[in-house]
């Protein structure tokens, strides 16, 4: 298992923490001594996973404070009250998510759900957080992705699923492609602005949490099960193990920009964390700018108005 260094002194947000990999990411940055702020959509649920937590390690510097990805307005007044409390933050790990839904659905500001809460939500909340981010001694950004990203397609005339028929994998796979293409892009900004910051990205492999079946589905019915869910023939493996790239991402000494980090065992989706290759659609760094330009256009979050 992935012995997570000393973590005091350092403030950390992660998104959908409440369970799977976040719970258990937030777990372990916490007995490391971080203060870890518990970013979730249901409160009362974020608070039964801090008391959880508390119940184990007596000790854990957590608070629990709401954060809605599939509603802009949400990440607004979650990166406001943060920035009015005036902590530099040292990692942010975009870990929420929402996986295929049966049908289209949309978020608040009429995004399809998958791209609005897997992507554009978290793409705005890292641009809203970069004043804290920015004060603070070697910030990270840890996005997670999915080995869906692989077969992800960024289609920029149709990135909401208006026009073609909707695919509830396919539109998964190209929000986590998405996110890949953001983590890259984030590390070229950063270089370009002299940033001390690491971009970086992680994915779980094949975990057993519950993603697959229940993801927020904004109070209708509960996703389906995903294709590969359904077969015996693909290894999975615990929550513990499967929260470790995105905690070897978030902490290890030895990560550097752009990096992508997942399991490294069987077929790839199972065993040890450690560097794996992104997709190469991931490393088209004209793609890239076009995806964040896009994304500045339709969230009005833009690099000029928080990074001044």
């Amino acid at each position: 298992m992935y012995t997570v260094p000393d973590q005091s002194g350092k403030f950390a947000v992660v998104t959908g923490a409440n369970s799977g990999t976040g719970k258990e990411t937030t777990r372990r940055l916490a007995e490391a001594g971080a203060h870890v702020v518990l970013a979730v959509r249901t409160p009362a649920k974020g608070e039964q996973a801090r008391a959880d937590i508390l119940a184990r390690h007596p000790e854990a510097k957590l608070e629990v404070r709401r954060l809605d990805l599939a509603d802009l307005a949400s990440v607004h007044d979650f990166a406001n009250s943060l920035i009015a409390s005036g902590t530099p933050l040292d990692l942010l790990v975009n870990n929420a998510g929402v996986m295929a839904p049966s049908k289209r659905m949309t978020t608040a500001d009429g995004f399809e759900l998958q791209l609005g809460s897997n992507y554009l939500g978290p793409f705005a909340l890292t641009l809203r957080l970069l004043p804290l981010l920015l004060a603070a001694d070697h910030p990270r950004v840890v996005t997670m992705s999915s080995g869906t990203a692989n077969f992800g397609r960024i289609d920029f005339d149709d990135l909401q699923w208006e026009r073609r028929r909707y695919s509830p994998m396919m539109s998964y796979g190209q929000s986590k492609l998405a996110d890949l293409m953001f983590t890259q892009q984030l590390a070229a900004v950063a270089a370009e602005h002299h940033w001390d910051l690491l971009s970086v990205a992680a994915h779980p492999g094949s975990t057993r949490t519950n993603l697959q079946t229940a993801g927020a589905s904004l109070g209708q019915d509960k996703t389906a099960r995903p294709w590969f869910a359904r077969f015996d023939i693909f290894p999975t493996q615990e929550v513990e193990q499967g929260a470790e790239p995105e905690l070897y991402a978030a902490t290890s000494p030895d990560v550097t920009a752009g990096g992508y980090f997942g399991p490294t065992g069987r077929m790839g989706l199972v065993g040890p964390a450690g560097k794996v290759r992104p997709t190469r659609r991931a490393l088209d760094k004209a793609a890239n700018a076009r995806l964040w330009t896009e994304s500045e256009r339709l969230t009005g979050v833009t690099l000029a108005e928080c990074a001044s």
